[in-house]
């Protein structure tokens, strides 16, 4: 059977899909590049903003006009909406997140413990990841005021150390030079394990017993880190990217978040960040237009974001999701005022993002290729990122795809750097 993956949304949304891939791959199917090559269709829906949900609605009718033979549809928003998922053209089935991992084997038959490991082997098509993206924690036990994500995934939950070592190992042993760990409150993992173990257990453990050249962290909310956690970067395998969610600048506006954090907390955090890993990119979301949100509001969330020099960023305009305390609360805002704090904000964080990388120009980084393009007159186009989330784009005469390459950063684009490499690291295959 041919099967096509495809997904809406976060990190953790990649990593189950990739999950998802192997299990298939084991049981003995080919997982293809488009949904006009498959027999079975599966989509990871996502429900975090009104426009993602819209994205996962737009994905599932993109794979019935490609002819997919039939749809199966998981993921946040089809576990919020399943009728609706349901009646979407060729959808032949609903899959809630409490059931996803188990779809491969509900399909086959065939109990998941009784299929062999394989190796890793990165999607085909527009998922196609050089890094692997691994989940280590799912659920939340957070209540942000704003947030549908809690409503869909449950409770937090943490995989085993054993398990989420053999994943890892098992993206090596497929080539891979980069692992993610991911969670919808990866910072919480461990919490719930006896006895409970805290983040830095996890990542102690995975870089102590496999050799992965470079380990990333996806999104950490700030109130579970402290300064002796900075202290894991001594390992310089540990990528130098920290993804903090901040959603707003004001006091006033993240108590009605109810956000766990204070701005003096959290600009706090990143000076003991910054002062323990040198070169340390910082990167955040900002939600703007949240109900209550005034003008003065507004104004002190854009001069703490620009006081914090953030490395770049996603901005959200505010949209109410239903079964969320914030879609009840007074004070919404008008669309158009969304729109403009939106453009602003963005105008902060890129002037910031420019700093940041215009205080690279002349460093030498190590970039992981992550694209090869195209082949011109100045060899192959290869694009990827430095350790500390630096986009760069080099040309080769060869397509070093998934080689690590001591780079020298000499100009600027419009979404990164341009180097030229100095050193190819890991050779070709």
């Amino acid at each position: 059977m041919r099967v096509y993956l495809d997904t809406v949304g976060c990190r953790l949304n990649q990593s189950e899909i990739e999950r998802l891939a192997a299990n298939f791959r084991a049981s003995g199917h080919e997982i293809v590049a488009s949904a006009s090559q498959a027999d079975i269709v599966v989509i990871n829906t996502c429900a975090v903003t009104a426009e993602a949900a819209s994205d996962s609605r737009q994905k599932i009718r993109q794979a019935a006009r490609q002819g997919a033979g039939q749809i199966i549809v998981t993921g946040c928003w089809a576990t919020l909406e399943p009728a609706e998922a349901a009646a979407l053209p060729r959808v032949s089935r609903v899959v809630p997140n409490a059931e996803k991992m188990r779809l491969v084997a509900d399909l086959i038959g065939t109990p998941l413990y009784e299929i062999e490991p394989i190796a890793r082997e990165p999607l085909p098509g527009a998922h196609r990841r050089t890094r692997a993206f691994i989940k280590v924690q799912d659920g939340c036990d957070n209540f942000c005021t704003f947030c549908i994500t809690r409503v869909a995934r449950g409770k937090g939950r943490s995989e085993s150390v054993d398990q989420v070592v053999r994943e890892v190992q098992a993206a090596l042993a497929g080539g891979a030079k980069e692992v993610v760990l991911s969670g919808v409150h990866l910072g919480s993992w461990g919490q719930d394990l006896r006895p409970p173990r805290h983040l830095r257990h996890l990542i102690e453990m995975i870089l102590r017993e496999t050799d992965v050249p470079r380990l990333r962290l996806s999104s950490l909310e700030p109130w579970d880190l402290d300064e002796a956690f900075f202290g894991l970067w001594e390992n310089p395998r540990l990528c130098r990217h920290l993804h903090l969610p901040l959603q707003s600048g004001c006091a006033q506006t993240l108590r009605r978040m109810a956000r766990k954090v204070t701005p003096e907390e959290y600009a706090a955090l990143l000076e003991q960040a910054r002062r323990a890993i040198p070169g340390l990119a910082v990167t955040t979301d900002i939600i703007v237009g949240f109900p209550g949100e005034d003008d003065t509001e507004f104004e002190t969330s854009l001069k703490f974001v620009e006081a914090m020099a953030f490395a770049g960023g996603h901005v959200f305009a505010y949209s109410p999701r239903p079964g969320t305390p914030a879609a009840r609360l007074p004070g919404q805002v008008p669309p158009s005022v969304k729109k403009e704090r939106s453009r602003r904000m963005r105008e902060v964080l890129s002037e910031a993002s420019l700093r940041f990388r215009q205080s690279f120009l002349g460093a030498d980084v190590q970039v992981l290729w992550e694209t090869t393009d195209g082949l011109g007159p100045q060899g192959w186009r290869l694009r990827g990122l430095s350790d500390n989330y630096l986009h760069v784009e080099a040309f080769a005469p060869e397509p070093l795809w998934n080689q690590i390459s001591q780079v020298r950063l000499v100009d600027l684009n419009a979404q990164g750097m341009v180097g030229q490499i100095l050193v190819p690291i890991t050779a070709p295959p």
